[in-house]
């Protein structure tokens, strides 16, 4: 009797702070993951696509480019107002907004039929799923204070290799075995096929999130307490400025062009890899799907490993660099062998472990600066210029390969972007961030 008394007492007794995020982060980190990792294949299945479709529809290398690049003209036209919605109308109806129109807006590529339909289809996905990442970046600072934040981050953004992981592995099966199923190619299937988990995922997201620390059932009082004033405390010595004053903030423009230069080798990476690895010699587009996912898993560990160094030490800014050269290092060799299948893997793989550590550690920078609708305007900003790149980068390797034959030179302009974007931060940015 007495024992389970003091078992009683016990289990009323407050969490410790440190149990309470981890808590939150069971709850919030798993399923934003999972958001992340259906959103990221959608936005590249493209490359797998690119094996088959371009033979089918008579596509060159720059059509391509092109048609892969324009989805981030449109991200970039509609993230800010996407991210101040978001803000205004909190994120649980907002990002399952976003899920469900980009999914049925990716399974009409299945139906595209020539460069203008292709072009318009991939600018429309491109609006409907602008605001997603920096919507999710901006949520998380609704939970999580700045020392926290890279560790959290580098956990969300697993999902890139995850994504590439999987992503890999399932459009190369339906690539080889739906080929030819009731008259549909390949790439067709793989639109419609990838598709589907966004829209059943994005309906989910307006039964499982909660827009803020007070909207959660599953905290006790005691727990939102702690977590709300961790919050308010950081939010003091934040900046809150207007939206349009965010626009003149120099730390937002120096970091936009930090983000462009990370972004080229990001989206150089995830769009032309499997091409890249067909270069060497690799045939079968299931063959190729098995290795373009070990590059990612590589990339997994690096990226978890690096943002929990880096939130323990609390240093950012050689973080980031030394993972800027070891990703161009990494793309440079892959030229260097490519007519080696073993050791394009291998500096295939060294560059997407340097990739994949850029972005969580980036991320801790203007959100331990930014506050309220500046964060909300300043991050979407630094998102919305820095995925210009996501046009930039497919559309240059692909005008040059048109051009040479090769993505060589194009590899060595996106390392050159990597060593840049290094570069700035260890220049520019304070030495306490």
């Amino acid at each position: 009797m007495t024992s389970n008394v003091a078992h009683a007492a016990m289990s009323e007794q407050p969490r410790t702070e440190e149990a309470i995020y981890g808590h939150v982060t069971r709850r919030l980190i798993p399923f934003l993951c999972l958001c992340f990792v259906v959103a990221f294949v959608d936005r590249v299945n493209i490359s797998f696509a690119k094996l088959q479709m371009l033979q089918d529809l008579k596509f060159s290398e720059t059509v391509y480019g092109l048609g892969a690049g324009i989805f981030f003209i449109a991200y970039f036209l509609f993230e800010v107002p996407s991210n101040l919605i978001m803000h205004r109308v909190g994120a649980r109806r907002w990002i399952a907004r976003i899920m469900i129109t980009w999914a049925l807006l990716t399974a009409t590529m299945a139906f595209v039929g020539g460069e203008m339909s292709f072009y318009v289809v991939r600018f429309l996905i491109g609006a409907a799923e602008a605001g997603f990442f920096p919507g999710i970046i901006l949520y998380l600072t609704y939970w999580y204070p700045a020392r926290r934040r890279s560790r959290i981050i580098a956990l969300f953004m697993t999902a890139i290799p995850i994504a590439g992981v999987f992503g890999g592995l399932a459009s190369g099966w339906v690539l080889q075995n739906l080929s030819g199923v009731n008259a549909m190619a390949g790439w067709q299937w793989l639109f419609l096929v990838e598709a589907v988990p966004s829209l059943l995922i994005g309906i989910s997201v307006l039964f499982y999130l909660d827009d803020r620390i007070s909207d959660a059932t599953w905290l006790s009082e005691t727990d939102k307490v702690i977590l709300q004033t961790n919050i308010d405390a950081e939010n003091k010595i934040k900046v809150h400025v207007s939206a349009a004053s965010a626009f003149r903030h120099p730390l937002v423009w120096l970091l936009a062009i930090v983000y462009f230069g990370s972004s080229m080798g990001q989206y150089g990476f995830g769009f032309w890899l499997p091409s890249i690895i067909k270069a060497t010699g690799v045939a079968s587009p299931l063959h190729i799907g098995l290795l373009s996912a070990i590059p990612y898993a590589f990339g997994i560990a690096a990226m978890v490993i690096v943002g929990r160094h880096s939130d323990k030490t609390g240093e950012r800014r050689w973080h980031y660099a030394i993972s800027a050269i070891v990703a161009a290092a990494g793309l440079i060799g892959a030229v260097i062998w490519s007519g080696n299948t073993l050791l394009a893997m291998i500096s295939l793989s060294i560059a997407s472990m340097g990739l994949q550590c850029l972005a969580p550690v980036f991320w801790t920078l203007p959100t331990a600066v930014l506050g309220g609708v500046a964060a909300a305007a300043g991050v979407a900003i630094i998102n919305a210029i820095g995925n210009l790149a996501g046009f930039a980068s497919p559309f240059l390797v692909g005008w040059i390969k048109d051009a040479t034959g090769t993505t060589a030179i194009g590899m060595y302009v996106i390392a050159a972007f990597l060593l840049l974007a290094g570069g700035l931060v260890v220049a520019g940015v304070k030495k306490d961030l």
